[in-house]
């Protein structure tokens, strides 16, 4: 899953116009993604990070490809600037503060394990994005989460902890799900 600079290029300009759209009309950007290279008009699950001034100011994304991947990106993007319920509405003065970073998620593989101790030895630190659900509890972590919480023990718990379940949880009905993501933001992107 390697996207050459210019599609990283389109799906980074695609977000912050999608931000832009939604401040001048409260509505995400519509994009056609038959006007686009095939690989950014497939399917896609993508999520999209806002931080301002090196803080997280908005977080959403897609789990699963359902919709053209530049459809996900303009949808996502509009979602974590205005839906993200940890964080107000991003505000039009915010919007030359913000850095946009876009993560394409690879499909999620079902782990098999048959112990929390099994979990822990299988898990890829740096590489892995994790999904957990036991019943309707569910949550998940970009592989980036792996920069603060570098310990998998840690990681884990934090995990549980996001998907309303205590840090110690485990019970025969935790399901675990791992992927991987290509990540890059405006910050890696040369200007020329």
């Amino acid at each position: 899953m390697r996207f050459p600079e210019s599609q990283r290029r389109v799906l980074l300009q695609t977000a912050r116009e999608s931000i832009r759209h939604g401040i001048e009309t409260g509505r995400p950007l519509t994009v056609d993604p038959q006007s686009y290279e095939a690989a950014l008009a497939e399917p896609g699950a993508s999520f999209v990070t806002l931080h301002e001034h090196g803080q997280l100011r908005g977080c959403i994304g897609s789990l699963e490809a359902h919709r053209p991947l530049i459809t996900d990106v303009a949808e996502n993007a509009f979602a974590a600037a205005f839906r993200d319920p940890r964080f107000p509405p991003l505000a039009k003065q915010e919007l030359d503060q913000i850095e946009i970073d876009v993560s394409v998620l690879s499909p999620p593989e079902e782990m098999s394990f048959d112990s929390e101790q099994d979990l822990l030895a299988q898990i890829r630190p740096g590489e892995d994005g994790l999904i957990l659900q036991d019943g309707y509890h569910r949550g998940t972590f970009l592989p980036a989460v792996w920069e603060s919480l570098p310990e998998r023990r840690q990681f884990l718990q934090q995990l549980k902890l996001k998907a309303g379940l205590p840090p110690d949880h485990w019970s025969n009905q935790v399901r675990v799900w791992r992927y991987t993501t290509e990540s890059f933001g405006e910050k890696d992107s040369v200007s020329t």
